[in-house]
């Protein structure tokens, strides 16, 4: 079972553990994060997967619909029966009301880690579509390797769109093995200073879910029974769908 408290669930994490940090606003959680985590634990053998919902996202000024009590309680919900899978407050708001920066983020992770342990940083297709623009991004895989989990059939060339300026990317050979059947390509980064970091690409996973998409479809049903039954199935874990009809969210 996952790990569902929402203290510090590193304290559980052993040295030579691979973890990775998967943030996010989840506003919902939905099917497609637990596809991306679910192909990322198997591909990588990753050892913890920790969910962070983002107190303040900077390229989302208006901010989530959902509060972030509501964001992690869904969140903690959607990840109950996962193994590995781990809800984490290292992205929670900070007091001083300042925008939560993924590098910041991670180096305090790396920090509080064994010094034995990899860190990673995984994201959806549509994340990194704008990776280019987040805070010093090309800093970031530098300090833990990125995922990427992508559709089948995107074209390769949106990697290097998506790259900070100056990062280039080439094609890996396969150096490391783990038993599974999800498709895993390796790539190499590497910054004009010349140091290197391996990317990873999950290229063939069947998730088109858009969080928006569902926030409006559940504004727009006038019957909560034909929300459950529209979305309940295909889109959100049914404790998450519970969760929002219980608490009246995205009305």
């Amino acid at each position: 079972m996952g790990q569902q408290s929402s203290g510090d669930p590193l304290s559980t994490i052993s040295g030579g553990s691979r973890v990775a940090f998967f943030g996010g606003t989840f506003d919902p959680p939905h099917l497609g994060h637990l596809g991306v985590a679910r192909a990322a634990r198997a591909a990588l053998g990753l050892g913890t997967v920790l969910f962070a919902p983002v107190g303040t996202q900077p390229l989302k000024p208006q901010g989530p619909t959902a509060c972030f009590e509501d964001r992690l309680a869904m969140t903690r919900l959607a990840i109950a029966d996962e193994p590995g899978f781990a809800l984490s407050l290292a992205d929670a708001p900070k007091s001083t009301g300042a925008p939560n920066y993924t590098l910041e983020t991670l180096i305090a992770l790396r920090a509080q880690l064994p010094p034995e342990s990899v860190l990673f940083c995984l994201m959806g297709a549509d994340s990194f579509a704008a990776f280019r623009r987040w805070h010093r991004a090309a800093e970031i895989p530098f300090v833990a390797p990125l995922i990427v989990g992508s559709r089948p059939g995107e074209p390769l060339d949106i990697l290097d769109s998506a790259l900070p300026r100056g990062v280039t990317l080439e094609f890996a050979p396969q150096t490391e093995s783990v038993a599974s059947e999800v498709e895993l390509r390796r790539y190499i980064l590497r910054n004009p200073a010349g140091r290197q970091s391996p990317f990873y690409l999950l290229p063939g996973l069947q998730i088109d879910i858009s969080a928006s998409q569902i926030r409006d479809q559940i504004h727009n049903q006038t019957q909560p029974s034909t929300a459950a039954q529209t979305l309940q199935p295909a889109l959100l874990p049914p404790p998450v769908l519970e969760y929002i009809r219980a608490h009246n969210l995205y009305r």
